[in-house]
């Protein structure tokens, strides 16, 4: 029997078997490849969740830590950080609601997170709220409360859960993985060794018959061409063919997309062309192929630079490939582009960009692989001048070494020590100049390791105001010592904080007996009152309708014996809150002078020679040391205001107003004295034209208040003019002086009585005044009305009636309160 036909048979049997075995080889390879990306989208999938759920966690946190920034420091800078916190928080929910609306576990979750959430995030404005209004007591008291942290907790508990759920996930996708591999490995296995076998026997075949050969070489070719297309037909990951040396072999349509270059413009290229310039200097291709040449395997993830320029993260795995006698014969390369992946992911750089501080993701060897603007910024580079290079470059100590583990435990545990926490150091700018940062570390998990971002902060403007405090307070301290006067800083609570030697003297205490005790010890009523702010308003405000006043009180000495003080109080900002600084003064000869100098006043009322002295006296003996008094104050005022602290500019501002005052009161008191004095005899007067030159001395007055006066025809009367004119002057002054909100309306008027008077009148809309103090408005210093409120010495009416009396007259009043006042005077009409 001819053996011809069944050879034939033999061989293309072989043949169609083995072009079979390749086939379903092949078909199950590219299955198993699809298979094992889906799973890897799957398992990138719950990496990307689980990530999302730490980012959440972290936001939470971050809202919190910049509320708790702002209760201890009042910088509005941490408002601006905790609405960012917020904007964040709400941010990552949404993405986790939609990255697990596939898992209704998880989406049963998602309402009490987002419930707790809400709380946490009120709670912590309810505490910026009362830091803001009411101070950093309140705010500290809300914080210790404890229901912020039991929010947190329970926050955490929940997103603990759901981490959980993922890492279930992440597990059991893990083990289809596995499981997958395990079928496509047995099925390349079996149909590789049925191929082996199907090859032999055409082998076999063809050695027993020659003339097959040529058919057996074209299905081998055939069967080539077609895993080939399977391979070109794969775009996911870039697969490549290196040769011993790193030139590239074949390219596949994977590799053109990921790199953007094409298949004949590439082949024959060295593969490191596509590494960055510090990568191609130290040689890393040649490393990474040595490590894969020496172990059969290596597996990279590192940056690449696309044919544009633009660099991006890959994973790839480099694969040695030798022949049967062990000879190398190249690599093959199978490359996965992460540019979409967490790592650095679109949504992860946009939320880096929107970050208010420099925020620099780095690996565990301590190499920057991602950053923003504000880091560029900051550090004074161009961002590809830092990608990829050592972060010891901008922070050369203390950082990286929280990075790296050691072998005694693993980079999660030592990062998990510094998570949260703000870390100072120093870091260097490009041009070498230094600054303090504040570094708070955060975990970014990948694929592959666990990533940390850092968010930077510079802090020169904090560590700058902490030095200057420090040393306002070492001067401040010298000012009170050098204080004539005694000198007291008590805090909002009413307690003495700080004294100086003169208050030791004067209260008969030793420091130590005063530091820390209420300060009704030595003042009893009236001081602490002041300092104490009540429900319905804050310290500030209480204090402040106290400030630059002269308060009159009485002290107690620790004998107790009292004495009559005049206080001076002043606010001084601290970290604690808002203290104030009591200058205290012993004004027992003061008001044993007051009296006298009262005494002699009413002497001088009663004798028109006396007042003459007096006033004599009074210009030469008070007005001449007042105005050097007053000068150089002013002076003072002028050539040091702005470069002294403010306390000293506040003391020599309180000086000018006091001499200021007391050059109106002696001048006051001189114009009462002149008017009993022998002066012009009266004679016809016009009081028109009184009253005009009156309003004239008045411009700026009327002009500020925009006052409306007018008058009606007015009479010629006996008067001394320039009494007349000073009398007109004050009666419309104070129209205008005191006054309820609104435009002041005064009208002068004068009526005939039928005899040899005339009677004028000068009517308001101003506050009016009460029935019980028509006469007593007509005294000598007589005000209804605090200093603060309205300026004046409480002499202007006292004048009026002086001059009133001295033509021969009487003045009076009639008002109610808030419906104006009508003052009213006669004067003999002229002949």
């Amino acid at each position: 029997m001819s053996s011809g036909p069944l050879s034939d048979r033999m061989v293309q049997f072989a043949l169609a078997s083995a072009i079979v075995f390749l086939l379903v080889v092949g078909g199950f390879s590219y299955r198993g490849m699809a298979v094992s990306s889906e799973n890897d989208s799957w398992v990138r999938h719950t990496h990307e969740v689980r990530a999302n759920l730490r980012q959440l966690l972290l936001a939470l946190m971050d809202t919190e830590s910049s509320s708790r920034g702002y209760a201890l420091t009042g910088e509005q800078s941490y408002l601006e950080s905790f609405r960012t916190g917020v904007a964040s928080l709400w941010q990552y929910e949404a993405v986790i609601r939609s990255e697990t609306s596939d898992n209704p576990t998880q989406q049963r979750r998602l309402p009490a997170l987002e419930q707790l959430a809400t709380q946490r995030i009120q709670l912590a404005t309810a505490v910026n709220d009362l830091r803001r209004e009411q101070g950093l007591e309140a705010a500290a008291d809300e914080v210790r409360s404890g229901r912020g942290q039991e929010l947190t907790s329970r926050f955490t508990a929940i997103v603990g859960q759901m981490l959980d759920e993922e890492l279930r996930l992440l597990v059991q996708r893990d083990a289809q993985v596995a499981s997958s591999l395990r079928a496509t490995r047995v099925v390349l296995i079996a149909g590789s060794i049925l191929g082996l076998l199907t090859s032999g026997a055409a082998g076999w075949a063809l050695w027993r018959d020659s003339s097959r050969r040529r058919v057996a070489e074209e299905a081998l070719r055939d069967t080539e061409d077609k895993y080939r297309t399977l391979i070109q037909g794969i775009r996911d990951h870039a697969i490549l063919m290196l040769g011993p040396r790193g030139e590239i072999v074949s390219w596949n349509p994977g590799a053109e997309r990921m790199t953007g270059c094409a298949h004949e413009d590439i082949i024959g290229h060295h593969f490191s062309s596509y590494f960055p310039p510090e990568d191609i200097t130290r040689g890393r291709l040649d490393e990474i192929l040595r490590l894969a040449a020496a172990n059969g395997l290596h597996e990279e993830q590192g940056t690449l630079v696309r044919k544009d320029g633009s660099h991006f993260v890959a994973r790839s795995t480099f694969t040695a490939l030798r022949d049967r006698s062990g000879a190398l014969r190249g690599f093959s390369v199978i490359s996965l582009d992460l540019s979409e992946s967490i790592d650095s992911g679109a949504k992860y750089r946009g939320l880096l960009e929107a970050a208010p501080d420099a925020m620099v993701v780095v690996n565990q060897g301590g190499d920057i692989v991602l950053l923003n603007l504000q880091a560029e910024k900051q550090f004074g580079y161009r961002r590809d001048e830092l990608l990829g290079q050592p972060v010891t470059n901008i922070i050369p100590e203390g950082f990286a070494e929280r990075l790296i583990a050691d072998r005694l435990r693993s980079a999660e545990d030592a990062l998990a020590q510094q998570i949260g926490a703000g870390i100072e150091l120093t870091a260097r700018r490009k041009d070498g100049s230094e600054f303090p940062i504040e570094i708070m570390l955060s975990p970014l998990e990948s694929a592959d390791e666990i990533l940390v971002t850092a968010a930077i902060r510079n802090i020169s403007v904090r560590r700058d105001a902490e030095y200057h405090l420090a040393q306002m307070e070492g001067r401040y301290r010298g000012l009170l010592e050098a204080a004539p006067d005694a000198m007291v800083v008590v805090n909002p609570n009413g307690e003495i904080v700080l004294l100086n030697l003169q208050a030791e003297k004067k209260f008969g205490y030793r420091r130590d007996e005063l530091l820390g005790q209420p300060v009704t010890n030595i003042i009893p009523e009236g001081f602490a009152e002041r300092l104490i702010a009540d429900r319905l308003r804050s310290a500030e405000d209480a204090l402040a309708q106290q400030i630059g006043a002269g308060i009159e009180l009485t002290a107690r000495r620790k004998d107790g014996s009292e004495f009559p003080i005049e206080i001076m109080l002043s606010p001084l900002e601290s970290a604690d809150g808002i203290l104030v600084t009591a200058a205290i003064r012993d004004i027992t000869k003061r008001k044993t002078a007051g009296a006298h100098l009262l005494q002699k006043v009413a002497e001088l009322n009663r004798s028109n020679e006396e007042l003459g002295q007096f006033a004599y006296i009074a210009s030469h003996d008070l007005q001449e040391p007042l105005r050097m008094v007053a000068s150089y104050t002013a002076l003072l005022s002028k050539r040091y205001k702005g470069k002294l602290d403010s306390d000293a500019d506040e003391f020599i501002a309180f000086a000018v107003d006091g001499a200021t005052r007391m050059h109106r009161l002696i001048q006051d008191l001189l114009a009462y004295s002149r008017v009993g004095s022998k002066g012009k005899e009266l004679l016809a007067t016009s009081s028109e034209e009184a009253l005009h030159q009156a309003l004239l001395n008045l411009r700026g007055a009327i002009e500020e208040s925009g006052a409306q006066v007018t008058h009606g025809n007015l009479p010629n009367v006996l008067a001394d003019e320039m009494q007349l004119i000073q009398l007109f002057q004050n009666l419309v002054g104070n129209a205008i002086k005191y006054q309820a909100p609104g435009v002041p309306q005064v009208h002068i008027a004068a009526t005939g009585n039928g005899g040899k008077k005339w009677i004028f009148s000068v009517k308001d809309n101003g506050l009016g005044i009460e029935t019980q103090y028509f006469e007593r408005i007509f005294g000598m210093f007589q005000r209804l009305h605090k200093r603060e409120e309205f300026a004046g010495t409480g002499v202007g009416l006292a004048i009026c009636k002086k001059i009133v009396e001295r033509h021969g007259g009487n003045i009076s009043v009639e008002s109610q309160p808030g419906q104006g006042s009508i003052f009213r005077f006669d004067l003999a009409k002229s002949v």
